[in-house]
């Protein structure tokens, strides 16, 4: 079962990013997610479903 994710939250992504980084911050929630890289500050959105495909786990929770 995937994680629940809400702003603020630092994620790891499967695949790194091109910069070397595979942290992300969740920026945006809802049927898109904007995250943004913690290597280069690179902001990118995906759907929820391929956000929850690519997501391995979350790393800093922000309750």
């Amino acid at each position: 079962m995937a994680e629940k994710v809400s702003c603020g939250d630092i994620v790891v992504m499967q695949k790194k990013h091109p910069c070397g980084s595979d942290k992300w911050q969740v920026l945006r929630t809802g049927a898109d997610i904007k995250l943004k890289c913690l290597g280069c500050g690179h902001i990118v959105m995906l759907d929820y479903a391929a956000f929850i495909k690519r997501m391995k786990k979350v790393l800093i929770d922000e309750q």
